[in-house]
């Protein structure tokens, strides 16, 4: 493997520390205080730069995460608020969303509140604060090439409801800047079951700064709310208090790719250019959500590949674009970052 500018055998690097961990690795923690307390989280560090904190507790989703030790990644007011305090009605969500790297938005429910078929369906659905079962953390050598990979299962179920599964898997090479994650979700039950999803990744200073320069996919956009306008979509700027969000949908990718480019990342050896490459499956997520919060304490670039809108089940019922799971049916999705 690649490793300090050069290249290493596995006992070349054995012999060098008492444990691998000293360089990369996986640990388990878990936090002891305020509305964190008992939040379980999995440090991966990949030895090249790359952090970041996968957590079981909220639906295996990815919490901070830096390069060099620098965030890339926003974090919200929240903190990592443990589940018990989620409000699963109306914007409750906004109560308990971490913001970190990844919050997963789902299974059956993805955006606005509102009642579908006489459900109530809170903001963004349950996958954020659902704990995960079956979770494995291990390192796995294969000749000199180590994978760090996390599995686990997380469900959403109800009695006489639908009953999907999904099981993911995240992993990183040692030596390299990259997290790969590919979840699968099944129709666990026996009769067809509405299905949303949206990876909602949330980029965050210092890696989003006034020149940081941001580079879409060619695609069809246009922005949630008629009178924003669309021009702008693809710059950020200083907080300003006074900015309200905006959200933009690109349609029709044909390269499923969103790069973040910073030309002075503050490394702690000197400032240089670094850019992060976002790539998802469009044939599974073939819309791409753009949350744009260039605000005072909600400094945020939200990149979120999706199979739906943000207007909420009910909405995507009514114009015949909802997404269905057939009774056993299953459907894979994967993402990739990449920081180089």
């Amino acid at each position: 493997m690649k490793l300090y500018g050069r290249e290493w055998s596995r006992r070349e690097l054995e012999a060098r520390v008492g444990r691998i961990e000293q360089i990369a690795g996986i640990r388990r923690w878990v936090a002891a205080e305020g509305r964190e307390a008992g939040v379980e989280q999995l440090h991966v560090r990949t030895g090249a730069g790359l952090s970041y904190w996968v957590t079981p507790t909220k639906g295996l989703d990815i919490a901070m995460a830096d390069y060099g030790g620098v965030p890339i990644s926003w974090q919200s007011c929240n903190g990592d608020a443990h589940p018990r305090y989620y409000e699963a009605q109306g914007d409750g969500w906004l109560r308990t969303a971490s913001g970190g790297l990844l919050m997963t938005c789902g299974m059956m429910q993805v955006g606005s509140a509102c009642e579908d078929e006489g459900e109530p369906l809170g903001l963004h659905g349950r996958a954020h604060h659902t704990p995960a079962r079956q979770v494995t953390a291990a390192s796995n050598w294969d000749g000199d090439e180590m994978e760090m990979r996390i599995t686990g299962i997380v469900e959403e179920a109800s009695l006489f409801g639908g009953y999907l599964r999904l099981t993911r898997r995240i992993s990183s090479f040692f030596g390299q800047n990259s997290i790969r994650i590919e979840d699968e979700v099944r129709n666990m039950g026996f009769r067809r079951c509405p299905h949303m999803m949206l990876y909602h990744f949330n980029f965050g200073f210092p890696l989003m700064d006034e020149n940081t320069a941001i580079r879409f996919p060619a695609a069809n956009v246009r922005a949630r709310e008629p009178q924003t306008p669309v021009d702008g979509y693809d710059t950020w700027q200083a907080p300003d208090p006074d900015y309200r969000e905006r959200v933009y949908l690109h349609t029709g990718i044909t390269d499923p790719a969103v790069r973040i480019v910073n030309r002075n990342f503050p490394l702690p050896d000197g400032g240089r250019q670094v850019e992060a490459v976002l790539r998802w499956s469009a044939d599974t997520l073939p819309n791409l959500l753009q949350w744009k919060m260039p605000g005072a304490g909600m400094h945020v670039l939200g990149i979120e590949p999706a199979n739906c809108g943000v207007a909420g089940r009910a909405m995507e019922r009514k114009r015949g674009t909802l997404v269905f799971l057939e009774p056993g049916e299953t459907v894979n999705y994967r993402i990739e970052l990449n920081l180089a």
